[in-house]
């Protein structure tokens, strides 16, 4: 590592607290990123293949959004929440447009997904009166203290010290962690999954459920595609019981899946709609909550309790306008459907190919594989909560060759930049198969 670099990583570790780390380890420096790439201070690249933390949708240094952060911030970088701003206004009216005008009316920006779930727990509790919200084990919904205790994996522990009232978890399903098999057995795995939360909604009294948070398609817990119903039956109880049903597409929006939002894969429709991530393509923090007709209605008789001292920020605002006029400018849907292909195919390779894939999820460019000790046993790579050398070796690995992705305990997410070409896709997919195949010798049963 070059002096400078070497500097920048020194200083990191003397004075920041890394998020779901200890503090003080190694870490890599970035000089600067462009399209699908970064580079650390040495000049050597890495291909993004997780598009960040699923959220560089764009890619980075994308001209049309850096372009309008500045043109924004050489007139007004940011105007209080009460004031009405062009940004502001202009990209509410176009989520309004992509989630479906007949249905949604309004928009509560935030500054992120966290906040933005949050948020919708808050107007939830507030439109319907109760106070319980049920959410899935399986999910991550951010940290603060609502969301992390909406959240179902291990990072709502800190939060639940102190404690947030009123939260319910419930098991989603994962058909191959739970033995079953996808296209095969989904008729009987809904039933069984919508059977089991019906009678734990009624336990937990359907009169105190405020809403169902669910994201569209589970993403940092490993990209779990529901059984084909399943999100459908989720909403006929929540129209059974008079409770709200929330869908998280902070990770799933913004054509990750190929749709605006994730849960347009399915044939229901959400109550609110939380957003951030692809929205600006991290390039400013933004998010917020797009709320139905009725919910609307009802903040127009009724003062929301809500609120963020930069909710709707300007900069963020012009970013976020820039980025969603892109998406549909350069029929970003289209391409997505042909990098799916491509990617899709890959990844089904690699089941067939590697004793150490059990399975490989993927809609549009949101993907994961799957990663065992045993094809026959579905033993994972890694169990959840339990510490493994496998999966940290096989990241390690990976990033020496410059692909740069993510995972937990037993999975590897494969979620490029949306833009990423079918050339960028044949050069860096073969690093994933030369790894795993070294894998499957070092760990294979």
């Amino acid at each position: 590592m070059n002096l400078e670099g070497k500097e920048i990583a020194q200083k990191h570790q003397k004075y920041i607290l890394q998020s779901w780390s200890k503090a003080g380890g190694e870490v890599l420096p970035i000089e600067k990123a462009k399209g699908i790439y970064f580079w650390d201070y040495d000049g050597k690249k890495y291909a993004d293949m997780a598009s960040l933390l699923v959220c560089s949708n764009l890619g980075h240094e994308l001209p049309e959004i850096v372009e309008a952060i500045k043109k924004q911030a050489n007139q007004m970088c940011f105007m209080a929440p009460a004031y009405a701003s062009e940004p502001k206004s202009e990209l509410a009216e176009l989520l309004i447009e992509a989630a479906g005008a007949d249905d949604y009316s309004r928009v509560l920006f935030t500054n992120a997904g966290a906040d933005a779930n949050e948020n919708a727990i808050k107007m939830a509790r507030m439109f319907t009166g109760r106070n319980k919200i049920f959410s899935c084990y399986r999910s991550y919904h951010g940290a603060t203290l609502g969301a992390s205790n909406a959240s179902g994996d291990w990072r709502r522990f800190a939060a639940e010290l102190g404690g947030a009232g009123g939260f319910v978890k419930f098991m989603n399903p994962h058909m191959y962690r739970d033995g079953f098999h996808k296209g095969v057995d989904d008729a009987a795995v809904t039933k069984k999954a919508l059977a089991d939360l019906d009678l734990q909604l009624r336990y937990e009294g359907t009169q105190n459920v405020a809403a169902i948070l669910m994201e569209s398609i589970v993403g940092a817990n490993g990209v779990i595609l529901p059984p084909d119903g399943y999100m459908e039956g989720v909403r006929a109880l929540c129209d059974k019981y008079g409770i709200l049903m929330i869908c998280d597409e902070v990770m799933a929006g913004f054509f990750r899946t190929g749709k605006w939002f994730g849960w347009q894969n399915f044939d229901m429709k959400p109550d609110m709609i939380t957003f951030a991530k692809g929205v600006t393509c991290g390039y400013v923090p933004l998010g917020g909550v797009i709320v139905n007709k009725a919910i609307g209605a009802y903040f127009e008789e009724n003062v929301m309790q809500c609120g963020l001292t930069y909710s709707g920020h300007t900069l963020a605002c012009a970013a976020g306008v820039a980025a969603v006029n892109y998406y549909k400018e350069h029929n970003i849907k289209g391409h997505v459907e042909k990098m799916h292909k491509i990617l899709v195919t890959f990844m089904d390779e690699m089941v067939e190919k590697h004793k150490c894939i059990g399975e490989a999820r993927c809609i549009g460019l949101f993907g994961a594989l799957e990663v065992v000790k045993n094809k026959e046993t579905r033993e994972p790579m890694q169990e959840y909560g339990v510490p493994g050398e496998g999966m940290p070796w096989i990241f390690a690995e990976l990033k020496k060759r410059g692909f740069a992705t993510f995972g937990r305990e037993n999975f590897i997410e494969i979620c490029p930049p949306l833009i990423i070409t079918e050339d960028e896709l044949n050069e860096y997919l073969p690093i994933l198969d030369e790894v795993l195949t070294l894998a499957d010798e070092k760990f294979c049963k």
